[in-house]
């Protein structure tokens, strides 16, 4: 299972590399299916979910080759149209491949999800938006059966902007007969990226970034090559890093478009932030302000993966911040973690109010999921003495060599 040992107390310095986004690159394997050639992926990054999607690949039919941070994908010798229940359940974003299946074979058997038990992430948005592009799926014992002899392009109204059910919905309407039109489309970066890589692919999608995406339905696809955009996620972490531990780092290797949200909160609590367009600094405050309110929105709304990170910080602020969780329901499980080592907050339905403290104190602390186990590390690097975080396998979902990163920073880490 592993665990991280922290001693706390230590300023973070130094300069890192941010590598490739988790929400970016397990789309794009997945619309490697719908090509039926070869594709090689830059800037992979080394986690346990993108190890998942590579053996579910495998195990549909793929030759999957890794190297260092490139992945080559053939998908020409894909032999099965069932997904192998063990890996869908371990991994939620799975679901992405049934679009994909859909648009090249026309069927697929697939399982319900799993991944982070972050509340109800209901996947009916897809599902009713692949049967207005004319799939037809049946729904019994925990396995989703799609089949699709004739796709056709249409307009989707999404109730809300998934980023999922925008990305399944692209990935079918590429082979679908005539236009189709998603309103109402979900706006993250990590949407860019996925056109970016269709339309090399031979695709004709427009409007990515935007809360309109238009597809005209193409036949064939080719051979591809592309690079993954750096994961804002694992920036904003080490950003909060930098500042919980009044430290000074430099990110290389980033978009700052992308962390305009997370920057401009950075500000409010004190910190100091300089940029251009690929590297950023931030210089940690003595201690950090307090902030009114942190409002988790979709893009380009402060992220919910940055909640937990940004809780962690405010906890030792001085004066009283207040954090509203809008995207997910059940996202507050490292509360009671961050207040064993001493925090000072209250959670009432989808709000926590958070009285900062002068200091942590190290303890025992277990990670309930990917985000908050890392909001568990950063609270950690400040803490007094020392700090056990268990159940990292969590966190080695979302963060490649978290320990070895931080190590370079001059923090005390290590993992057992």
């Amino acid at each position: 299972m592993g665990k991280y040992i922290i001693e706390g107390g230590k300023r973070l310095v130094g300069e890192i590399n941010v590598t490739g986004a988790k929400n970016s690159v397990l789309p794009v394997l997945a619309a490697t299916v719908i090509n039926n050639d070869t594709s090689t992926i830059f800037n992979c990054p080394n986690l346990r979910d993108v190890e998942v999607m590579e053996q579910i690949l495998k195990t549909i039919g793929c030759k999957v080759n890794r190297m260092d941070d490139m992945t080559y994908v053939d998908s020409r010798p894909i032999n099965k149209m069932r997904i192998s229940e063990e890996l869908v359940r371990e991994m939620r974003s799975s679901i992405i491949l049934m679009g994909a299946m859909l648009a090249r074979f026309g069927e697929v058997e697939i399982s319900y999800p799993g991944g982070c038990e972050i509340g109800p992430r209901p996947i009916d948005l897809h599902l009713k938006s692949l049967r207005e592009l004319g799939a037809i799926i049946e729904e019994s014992h925990g396995f989703l059966y799609c089949k699709a002899e004739n796709l056709r392009g249409c307009e989707i109204q999404l109730d809300y902007p998934s980023v999922g059910a925008t990305e399944n919905i692209m990935m079918v309407a590429v082979k679908a007969k005539g236009t189709t039109i998603i309103r109402n489309a979900a706006r993250e970066p990590e949407i860019i990226d996925l056109q970016n890589y269709l339309n090399v692919a031979g695709a004709k999608i427009y409007g990515a970034g935007t809360s309109v995406i238009r597809i005209d339905g193409v036949d064939s696809f080719n051979s591809v090559e592309h690079n993954i955009i750096p994961d804002r996620i694992v920036a904003g972490t080490y950003m909060v890093a930098a500042a919980i531990t009044g430290g000074e780092v430099v990110l290389k290797n980033i978009e700052v478009e992308h962390i305009q949200s997370i920057i401009a909160k950075l500000r409010e609590a004190g910190c100091m932030v300089y940029n251009n367009c690929t590297t950023l600094k931030v210089i940690g405050p003595r201690r950090p302000n307090a902030i009114e309110t942190v409002q988790t929105l979709p893009f380009p709304g402060f992220p919910t993966d940055m909640q937990a990170q940004m809780m962690a910080l405010l906890s030792l602020a001085n004066g009283t911040s207040i954090i509203s969780e809008t995207v997910f329901e059940n996202r507050f499980k490292h509360v009671e973690e961050l207040v064993r080592m001493g925090a000072n907050i209250k959670t009432v339905g989808k709000a926590a109010v958070i009285k900062g403290v002068e200091g942590l104190t190290g303890a025992k602390v277990s990670a309930k999921d990917l985000r908050g186990g890392a909001s568990l590390v950063l609270s950690g690097l400040a803490a007094k003495g020392t700090t056990e975080v268990d159940n990292i396998y969590h966190i080695e979902r979302g963060y490649d060599g978290l320990e070895k990163i931080l190590q370079s920073l001059g923090a005390d880490i290590k993992k057992i």
